[in-house]
């Protein structure tokens, strides 16, 4: 395994960026011939593509129970989240999380001050569609920050011409009360569509059976999402309109020194997000030219206690994406164009974490893709600049921050290939080279607030991280078995992360420091159908994540997830019945096994023991007259009520010996359409 991990090394790779097209996913899970992408080059099978892709398909989303989004993803292989409590998650893919991932959310990609520990992803979980996952860099297409990957949220598809629906869903779920519900209106009529949602939520705090319930991790969310436009012979145009408001409780973690347990929290956050995007995509010769601008506004407000407002941060960001894509009939593909944003960011609260700053940045990119009879082979380069520039402020008549400008840029480019050997046999390999600038917090961050556990101090003297990773991918398809192997190298300069500086453990003062990494890994899944309705799937991630010429108790990098097996026994008991359709029942485990490669300097990081956590899970469309009238899915996650702490949980290292994660809980959930 070391011989092959070092022949990676040398070669080093990244992926060619794809995005998946919704009404092309099939609802259940197919062979990967059968997927059909869509990327900067037009739309391929992804047995066409070199890209490393996960899709996660309509009716997974729909029978998977979660609090938001990133939880209800963070079972697929290769893909973590870091969590603050129930109602906050963010993603890791592979061992990297936090700017390294970019999250595109109605065609841009979603800015909601995703540097912070305790800040979430804004976006609905019921508007999500399906959701598109590449693993690797993918800065040809979306610049600075995906250096580890890219979650492309997808809506629902565009309704056929001269129909109407109406969706009804609600969920609950026993540990923590969670009730939430939602309300979908859409339709086609003579090419004019909609879609408009409403959706809302509420959940009171988690338990376990060791802190019993869990001050400070209740959350509110509610959210209208909205499309309207046209589409015409000469392509479409599409305004996307959206309001999300979160309301989550901090946890501070204080203990009863008497009774051991957890005293209630009143600290909160109030974070709204507000989006407008323009898509539109013209027919021009035999080709289309994209057109994407778009307009969000993230509000993050972090109060003490309801009379005691602390940090209070309003980010501005415009997202521009002009891309011309040549069409799909011939062996040859391209596309070149124009993407980037501009932000401004300001601070309004009464203390200070990182300075008001404003950033601008673009990006010139092209690619081509070039189909021969058993091979495909794809490439590209990018070119990024970035300015940014922090503004001087004051506290209390002391300078707290400095004004400061920084100006950043990066060559990038990726290229692939794939060899289909047979029709149920492939190999891909990608090589490519990514690009991250420092963000504003760990240039220049200068403060503590609620919920982090943390003072952290920036560093002006910074440089952008520079990777190359290299993927190797094989994957087989018969009747009786499915089969992939992904396996990955990425090497590192300049990576940046945050250290603590001393060993006091009241003292939680922290540092943005560079070095360099190597992370290098692998997912294997397998899927066994010895007859049609039964499945046997197993996956298993691995990451190894270290810096290089670093003394022991440094060498590992913070938040790298545990190896990870997931292995769930699926029977079919009727595909397609006249009173019942799709009813399934599913038992799972999660294994995690013991992740000993802490970053253990100054006690940034502990070791975290293995534990296995036992699902179950159950569903089913009922039918009247052929046509499906409801869809009930049922549910029991950590059925045996372990008690466990993630290694990715920042609850872990709250005061004391830490905070367990959610323990044995049940859900429903019901679904019910009505078409015109």
């Amino acid at each position: 395994m070391k011989t092959i991990f070092s022949i990676l090394l040398i070669l080093v790779c990244v992926c060619v960026p794809t995005s998946a097209a919704d009404d092309d996913v099939k609802e259940e899970k197919d062979t990967l011939q059968e997927v059909v992408v869509t990327g900067l080059t037009g739309s391929t099978r992804a047995d066409h593509s070199p890209a490393p892709i996960s899709v996660v398909a309509p009716r997974v989303l729909q029978a998977t129970p979660s609090t938001n989004i990133i939880d209800a993803i963070s079972h697929q292989p290769g893909v973590s989240q870091i969590t603050t409590g129930g109602g906050i998650s963010k993603p890791v893919i592979r061992g990297l999380g936090y700017n390294r991932i970019v999250t595109v959310d109605d065609g841009i990609r979603q800015e909601g001050q995703q540097w912070g520990d305790e800040h979430g992803i804004e976006v609905d979980a019921q508007s999500v569609h399906s959701v598109e996952i590449l693993k690797g860099p993918a800065t040809l297409m979306y610049g600075s920050d995906a250096m580890a990957g890219v979650l492309v949220m997808h809506g629902a598809p565009v309704m056929p011409q001269g129909t109407m629906s109406l969706n009804v869903g609600s969920e609950y779920q026993t540990n923590n009360h969670l009730f939430n519900y939602t309300v979908d209106f859409a339709g086609n009529q003579q090419g004019w569509v909609w879609n408009w949602r409403w959706s809302e939520k509420d959940a009171g705090e988690y338990k376990n059976k060791v802190d019993g319930r869990v001050p400070g991790s209740q959350f509110h969310e509610r959210a209208l999402t909205g499309m309207l436009g046209v589409n015409r012979g000469w392509g479409y145009s599409h305004l996307k309109l959206s309001y999300y408001h979160l309301k989550p409780g901090l946890i501070d973690g204080e203990r009863n020194e008497d009774t051991g347990l957890l005293e209630p929290s009143e600290a909160f956050q109030k974070i709204g997000h507000y989006k407008a995007v323009l898509d539109n995509s013209f027919r021009i010769g035999n080709g289309s030219l994209k057109a994407v601008v778009g307009y969000q506004q993230n509000r993050r407000r972090e109060f003490e206690n309801a009379n005691e407002l602390g940090l209070d941060f309003r980010l501005h960001t415009v997202n521009y994406d002009v891309h011309y894509l040549q069409s799909t009939d011939t062996d040859w593909q391209y596309a070149a164009g124009l993407s980037g944003m501009w932000q401004h960011s300001e601070n309004l609260g009464e203390e200070y974490l990182i300075p008001s700053y404003r950033l601008f940045d673009a990006g010139l990119f092209a690619s081509a893709t070039r189909h021969f009879n058993n091979l495909t082979l794809s490439g590209g380069l990018r070119y990024d600049i970035r300015r940014l520039h922090s503004y001087e402020q004051e506290e209390d008549g002391e300078l707290r921050f400095i004004d400061f400008t920084r100006n950043f840029q990066g060559l990038t480019g990726s290229v692939g290939a794939i060899y289909n050997v047979t029709p149920k046999l492939n190999m891909r390999m990608n090589l490519s080279k990514g690009f991250r600038a420092p963000n504003l917090s760990e240039l220049g961050s200068n403060g503590e607030h609620e919920g982090t556990y943390r003072y952290e101090t920036g560093n002006q003297q910074l440089s952008p991280e520079h990777s190359w990773q290299l993927d190797f991918g094989i994957d087989y398809t018969s009747d009786i078995i499915s089969t992939q192997l992904s396996l990955f190298v990425n090497h590192i300069e300049n990576y940046i992360f945050l250290e603590k500086l001393t060993s006091d453990v009241d003292d939680h003062r922290y540092q943005y420091r560079q070095g360099t990494a190597r992370l290098l890994g692998f997912e294997a899944m397998v899927d066994v159908h010895p007859i049609e309705p039964l499945h046997f799937e197993n996956a298993f991630s691995y990451v190894n994540a270290r810096q290089l010429n670093q003394p022991e108790e440094s060498r590992w990098l913070p938040f790298t997830p545990a190896p990870r097996w997931n292995s769930d026994l699926r029977y079919d008991i009727i595909r397609d019945g006249h009173m019942l359709a799709n009813t399934f029942v599913s038992l799972g485990l999660e294994c995690y096994l013991r992740q000993a490669n802490a970053h253990t300097a100054y006690d940034t990081e502990t070791a975290t023991p293995s534990y296995t956590l036992l699902n179950m899970s159950a569903g089913t469309d009922i039918r009247w007259h052929h046509r499906t009238v409801a869809s009930v899915y049922l549910s029991a996650t950590n059925l045996t009520n372990r008690a466990y702490q993630s290694h990715l949980s920042r609850l872990k290292y709250a005061d004391g010996p830490g905070i367990c994660n959610m323990g044995r809980s049940f859900g429903v959930k019901v679904l019910i359409p009505v078409a015109f």
